[in-house]
């Protein structure tokens, strides 16, 4: 979505009906390891969704993820950067977390005469509470509405199934490497669900719906993670708001610095942490959808209790 905005911000406000540029599991990297020769040097080789990757060394090892060896002589990760491996020396390796590159979640389509979509502008942060609710939703917060969200009843549709207002569909997206350990999604055009659901409504794309993401993450210290796009954005870590991006706008952009944040967000070094990832494209007649981090390890959350 969007109208005129700030030339020093990404993307432009568009006018009247104009906008400029604003699941279901992680796919796990299988590893597979050789056995050692005795009082020789081992190796180990990983593959994976995302590639390949090899390492020897002598004694016991295990690895995962970009380095892609062991406590022995690293190899080369594979073109993800995200297989695992273990190798055995003259002990017994161990294999790595089921990392993955693959986003997996659940679109849901609106028709543009939901009452949320299509008829306010604006940025409108605080929709949501700061705290995750117990059914891992976010928490309306408009006292009884806020600029662009017509009302409680309205808002906790967005991201839940309700039948003749909204269609389920599963979504995935796929992280790719790049320079200095950063993962990148990245389209300028995100019409994921066009002709499906409802339709485009006469459209040339289907413009209205909602997409959630949860997984999972092991908190190594010095991560970041960016979202820039249009419309809304919450991201939860957690469970603890990290990125509110609420409003129906222009491609904006909010980086979350988890050890800037560490406190706030309760989280320390070496502990496994959920991120849950809340997104909303409620107006015509662009959609952009970004995220970068150096979070290069997410795996498959839990099931529900």
């Amino acid at each position: 979505m969007n109208n005129a905005r700030d030339p020093g911000r990404l993307g432009t406000r568009r006018g009247p009906g104009l906008r400029p540029p604003r699941s279901s599991l992680w796919a796990p990297a299988a590893g597979a390891c050789g056995l050692a020769a005795l009082l020789l040097a081992t190796a180990c080789s990983g593959t994976g969704d995302g590639g390949a990757g090899a390492g020897a060394g002598a004694g016991a090892g295990s690895g995962t993820g970009g380095a892609g060896a062991g406590s022995g002589t690293g190899g080369a990760g594979g073109d993800l950067g995200l297989t695992t491996g273990s190798g055995t020396g003259g002990g017994t390796g161990a294999g790595g977390d089921d990392c993955g590159s693959v986003l997996g979640g659940i679109a849901r389509d609106f028709m543009i005469s939901h009452p949320d979509f299509e008829d306010a502008l604006g940025d409108d942060p605080g929709i949501v509470q700061p705290q995750l609710g117990a059914d891992g939703k976010p928490v309306y917060a408009g006292n009884p509405t806020t600029p662009t969200t017509t009302g409680q009843a309205s808002f906790d549709q967005w991201y839940r199934d309700v039948p003749g207002v909204n269609l389920p569909l599963p979504l995935s997206i796929t992280l790719t490497p790049g320079a200095g350990g950063v993962y990148t999604y990245d389209n300028s055009a995100f019409f994921p669900i066009d002709d499906q659901g409802f339709g485009n409504e006469g459209n040339p794309h289907n413009y209205h719906f909602t997409l959630e993401l949860h997984t999972q993450f092991r908190y190594e210290g010095g991560e970041v993670f960016t979202f820039t796009g249009d419309d809304d954005l919450f991201t939860f870590i957690n469970g603890r708001l990290a990125i509110d991006l609420g409003g129906v706008h222009g491609a904006e952009s909010q980086t979350v610095d988890l050890d800037a944040r560490a406190a706030e967000l309760g989280i320390s070094i070496g502990n496994t942490y959920p991120l849950d990832f809340f997104f909303a494209e409620r107006h015509t007649s662009e959609s952009n959808f970004r995220i970068d981090t150096t979070i290069g390890c997410f795996t498959p959350p839990p099931p529900p209790e």
